[in-house]
């Protein structure tokens, strides 16, 4: 007996053998992510580094002898001439000695003038035979002796008059100053700093600088220093001179700008700012959508063989404004994946789209 089917059951029999067939054969979907091929660069941070004005010329004023300062006719800021008398000591002292030397002076003359006499009369006596040749030489003895002994006590005043000039401290050069460090009354010894003097003529702008942002060595180049107070006075200048040893106490290298045509606004002790770069390193610029994290440490999507992603660490040298700069982890002409890794495992295969491409794709 023959059974007739349907058209209809055969139909859908059809669709749903053709359907099973399809679904067998479609390959699944790969995730599409972006990419950046990495290409390094020598990256070099910009450095806004702050320090003041200086004299280029500074040196501490003492008294060259010890004693009670009794006056003291200028303070810190202020400017004086060469030759200024700036303070004094109490002359008592010294001026005792000067007064005890013109006596010994006056003293020895006496002396020269009574053995000169009696020189003379052996002059006179001797080549009548009234006295012997023993006695002459005595008395030319004599003579050179107090002559000598004369000198001896008119340098010994010059030297007490002297040592008196000195309880007048007087300014070297013309200049500001900067510091002052004893007041009236105060017993002083010699060479003990009473004023610091910032010397008039060359400027400095000095700053203090860790040694990891230095370059190899000073710059051709011009430097550009700025009061911070108005960034537009500003004044031109050249490195010429870095300290080659590493302070104790910061940490830190000086380094001192000689500036040219400095301005009236920028005067002694003003704040001033100058930007350089720091010493350049061999470095990778990404943006901050590849950075991602490998547990405890950040890391990025590397697209290796056969379009697999790899989970990569790396170490992150500065970040900064929409970018990273990566230090290391990454090399040059390998692929990063900068978009659409938040789904991604490792050893996953992805669809690679350029991120220059990457607005018209999406």
């Amino acid at each position: 007996m023959t059974v007739t089917r349907p058209p209809m059951v055969v139909c859908l029999g059809l669709l749903f053998m053709l359907s099973g067939c399809s679904q067998e054969e479609a390959a699944p979907a790969l995730p599409r992510v972006v990419v950046q091929q990495v290409k390094p660069t020598d990256f070099a941070a910009r450095v806004t580094l702050t320090g003041d004005v200086q004299a280029r010329v500074q040196t501490d004023l003492s008294f060259r002898v010890g004693g009670k300062i009794i006056s003291r006719s200028v303070d810190v800021g202020d400017h004086v001439k060469a030759n200024q008398v700036l303070a004094r000591l109490d002359p008592k002292d010294l001026q005792n000695n000067v007064d005890s030397a013109k006596a010994e002076v006056f003293a020895e003359q006496a002396r020269v003038t009574q053995t000169s006499a009696a020189f003379v009369r052996q002059q006179k006596l001797l080549p009548k035979g009234y006295t012997s040749q023993s006695e002459y030489d005595a008395a030319e003895a004599a003579l050179r002796s107090s002559q000598s002994a004369l000198k001896a006590a008119q340098a010994q005043l010059a030297n007490a008059n002297e040592q008196l000039s000195y309880t007048a401290l007087v300014s070297e050069a013309d200049g500001v100053i900067t510091a002052r460090q004893a007041e009236v009354g105060q017993v002083v010894q010699a060479t003990m700093p009473i004023f610091s003097l910032a010397v008039d003529g060359d400027r400095d702008a000095v700053f203090n600088v860790y040694e990891s942002l230095l370059v190899g060595g000073p710059s051709d180049e011009g430097v550009t220093v700025s009061l911070l107070d108005d960034p537009k006075i500003q004044a031109k200048g050249h490195v010429r001179e870095i300290t080659p040893t590493v302070s104790a106490q910061s940490g830190t290298v000086q380094i001192k700008v000689a500036l040219r045509d400095v301005p009236a606004g920028m005067q002694l002790g003003s704040p001033v700012t100058a930007a350089t770069n720091a010493q350049s390193r061999p470095s990778i610029e990404l943006p901050w959508a590849a950075l991602t994290k490998a547990l405890h440490e950040p890391a990025v999507w590397v697209v290796g063989e056969g379009d697999k992603v790899e989970l990569r660490k790396v170490q992150v040298g500065r970040y900064l404004t929409g970018k990273v700069v990566i230090a290391e982890g990454v090399k040059g002409g390998e692929t990063v994946v900068v978009g659409g890794a938040q789904l991604l495992h490792p050893g996953m295969q992805v669809q690679k789209i350029d991120a220059r491409d990457a607005g018209g794709a999406q």
